[in-house]
C-alpha cells in the first residue's frame, strides 16, 4: 500500500459531518487528541478523516495549519493497520481528529499518540460487528 491521502480519505460532505457530532458516534481521548468515529456506509474511502484545531487555541492560521499538518502526516503513515481491519469487516467510518491542547507538540508526540488512536479504533471495529448488530442500526 502506498502511503498517501487521497481525496476520498477526507472527510468533506456536511451530512456526515453533522450526523457525527449530532450523536451516535463513538469517541475517546489519546492526549492531545480527541477521536470521534461513526460507521458510515455512504463512503468511498474505507476510512475518511477530518482534522480540527480550534481557533480559540491558536489564534495565528500558522500554527493551526501546522497542527493539522502534523495530525494528517501522523495519519497517514500509520493508517494501514487500521484500513487492513476496515477491510476484513467490510466497513467505512468517518473519523474526526480535534486537536485539544493549547501548545504546540512534537511531531513524534502527534505520531505516537496517533498510533495509539489507531489501534484502539481498530480494535473496537474488530469487536463491533461481534459484539452488537449491524452497523445500521446506529442510524437514527
Amino acid at each position: 500500500m502506498a502511503n498517501t491521502l487521497h481525496k476520498a480519505e477526507r472527510l468533506d460532505k456536511k451530512k456526515i459531518i453533522e450526523k457525527m457530532f449530532a450523536g451516535g458516534s463513538r469517541s475517546f481521548s489519546v492526549f492531545p487528541l480527541r477521536v470521534v468515529y461513526l460507521p458510515v456506509e455512504e463512503l468511498e474511502a474505507d476510512a475518511s478523516i477530518l482534522v480540527s484545531v480550534s481557533k480559540r487555541r491558536f489564534k495565528h492560521a500558522v500554527k493551526r495549519n501546522c497542527v493539522k499538518r502534523r495530525i494528517r502526516e501522523a495519519y497517514r503513515v500509520n493508517k494501514h493497520g487500521l484500513l487492513s481491519v476496515l477491510a476484513e469487516k467490510k466497513c467505512r467510518l468517518a473519523i474526526a481528529f480535534i486537536y485539544l491542547s493549547d501548545q504546540l507538540v512534537e511531531s513524534s508526540v502527534i505520531e505516537d499518540r496517533m498510533k495509539t488512536a489507531l489501534a484502539r479504533i481498530a480494535e473496537k471495529v474488530a469487536s463491533l460487528d461481534t459484539d452488537t448488530a449491524p452497523t445500521s442500526s446506529l442510524e437514527p
